[in-house]
């Protein structure tokens, strides 16, 4: 390990508090870049060197910039409720950071600056394999500001010496490393907590969305292979997914199972039943995630022990 110096943006949310422990662990030298306040002592301690800043404020990544950091990890960004918001507001968290960014780091020798993207940017997608070579087709505003970025990302590859890299991450699930992190809206996480709070599972459909997820943890690591590739291959697009297509019925059956399984109740699932919940006749789409474990990476965490670890932590905070 050479000590890389990394920056993260976004760094005490949901991924970015455990990406910063993470990196800091495999010995990188991590900033991370907090707003709006630093959270507990503990979590700073651990490493390099924390900042309290808007990611907005151009004058803040002025000086950021002069520090020379060798990888930045761009996570900030409105969630998928946050971006249905007034325009001018969404592009000024979404879109105008990651130019800014891009624009000022480009100037201070940064080697690689990393994008968190959304497979949400490719739209609908038919039963195929999807790879990173998938047209865009976003179909919602936190969609379209994210593909927007990249194309931000993909200019700068053009125009610069900076080698960015585009992660696409399906959706992910876990326990938040803080309390108030912004996750319990993320499928997995809002089935189990509903779960364990009412003792059953409401589904707003007949359960026939289809869903590719991949545990918090996972995606921390495969951004650490991501950050080790070859320099050749910063440049490029990654989807972070599991590969494994599930319905949403499919998924709350699980949970249901796991609960059943853990508390010795039986809990029940709601939701509109229809010709099409028969799961055994549906065609999947299969996200492609070959380019990543290409350079390493291995999964350590399935939905059995990622859905047993979110029931530990509703226990023991009582949530």
């Amino acid at each position: 390990m050479d000590g890389k110096k990394i920056l993260i943006t976004g760094a005490t949310g949901y991924l970015g508090a455990r990406m910063c422990l993470h990196l800091a662990s495999c010995g990188y030298k991590v900033t991370a870049l907090c707003y709006p306040e630093l959270p507990e002592k503990e979590w700073s301690s651990r490493l390099y060197d924390t900042v309290v800043g808007d990611v907005r404020d151009t004058g803040l990544l002025e000086k950021l910039s002069e520090k020379k950091y060798d990888v930045l990890i761009h996570l900030v960004s409105l969630d998928h409720h946050q971006s249905t918001g007034d325009p001018v507001f969404v592009s000024s968290v979404n879109i105008t950071p990651v130019w800014d960014l891009l624009n000022t780091f480009s100037k201070s020798g940064l080697n690689q600056f990393i994008y968190f993207s959304t497979v949400h940017v490719l739209g609908q997608l038919p039963p195929q394999i999807i790879d990173e070579t998938y047209s865009l087709s976003p179909l919602s505003p936190y969609a379209l500001t994210h593909s927007i970025g990249e194309q931000i990302c993909n200019y700068y590859n053009r125009i610069s010496d900076i080698k960015c890299t585009v992660v696409r991450l399906s959706n992910s699930y876990g326990a938040p490393l803080f309390p108030n992190n912004n996750c319990w809206w993320l499928v997995i996480n809002d089935l189990c907590r509903m779960a364990y709070k009412q003792r059953k599972i409401i589904l707003h459909s007949d359960g026939t969305p289809m869903r590719d997820f991949v545990h918090g943890n996972d995606v921390v690591e495969a951004i650490h292979r991501i950050v080790e590739a070859p320099e050749e291959m910063k440049s490029e697009i990654f989807n972070i997914c599991s590969g494994e297509t599930l319905t949403i019925l499919e998924l709350a059956q699980l949970i249901q199972e796991i609960y059943n399984s853990r508390y010795m109740e039986k809990i029940e699932i709601e939701y509109k039943r229809g010709k099409n919940n028969d799961s055994k006749v549906l065609d999947r789409y299969r996200l492609d995630n070959s380019k990543l474990c290409s350079l390493d990476f291995k999964f350590r965490w399935d939905l059995n022990k990622g859905i047993n670890d979110l029931f530990d932590y509703l226990e023991k905070h009582a949530l």
